[in-house]
């Protein structure tokens, strides 16, 4: 039985783990990525790996510290980003085979971050820290009003498709190939709760949820004037 550790420098509000294969890109395995909750507009989130993982892939075969068995069972600390509110939810990307390691987030809004591996671990080009925004999606451009974001789910037969759910009683389908969103769910009676997306959701079965949520309002609004 092992046990790895690691103390964040503030309350750990969301986590994940990373989906790489760890048979063929060993030095990608075991990491996590975490975020916080700081009652400030100054928020993070940290990527952290297996302490033991880490220096097999920083160091020449043969190397390493000869740290002790209790610093070894701990995990490092590998990137770090801002993120002004507590992420609500934190996934990697389901597509294992695909050259980059994408991260999503939400909190005000839908954020999708690239996270690029430091063998020699010195930062990369692409951001501090090895990590680089890509992608930052926001439904309310027409409004100044931000209505922030409960949850989302990462398609898993098609990683381009995001769900995410909102405060404000919509749900929303991302597709990260295209712009504007995929499609925009009608506005529920409550605000969406944690939801999944089908792995086989697309296409007709996307349709096939926006009727669902257009006859529960329209049942609704039936009941209403009884």
């Amino acid at each position: 039985k092992e046990i790895y550790t690691y103390e964040a420098p503030w309350v750990i509000f969301a986590m994940a783990w990373s989906q790489r294969d760890l048979k063929t890109e060993p030095g990608l395995g075991f990491r996590l990525a975490i975020g916080s909750f700081i009652e400030e507009y100054a928020n993070k989130v940290q990527i952290v790996q297996r302490r033991d993982v880490h220096e097999q892939q920083a160091e020449p075969a043969g190397g390493g510290d000869g740290a002790s068995a209790a610093a070894q069972n701990s995990f490092v600390r590998v990137g770090e980003f801002d993120h002004p509110y507590p992420a609500t939810k934190i996934l990697w990307s389901p597509d294992r085979g695909a050259g980059k390691d994408l991260l999503a987030t939400t909190g005000d809004y839908l954020r999708v971050w690239n996270v690029v591996d430091t063998k020699d671990g010195a930062p990369p080009a692409d951001g501090p820290g090895g990590v680089k925004m890509v992608a930052l999606l926001n439904n309310n451009k027409n409004s100044e009003y931000c209505a922030p974001l409960t949850s989302f789910d990462w398609n898993e037969t098609d990683p381009s498709l995001i769900g995410t759910s909102s405060i404000d009683t919509t749900c929303t389908i991302w597709d990260l190939n295209v712009r504007p969103s995929h499609l925009h769910l009608p506005a529920r009676i409550a605000f969406c709760e944690p939801r999944v997306v089908s792995p086989t959701a697309r296409g007709a079965g996307c349709e096939d949820a926006a009727d669902r949520a257009r006859q529960r309002s329209v049942r609704h609004r039936v009941r209403s004037r009884e």
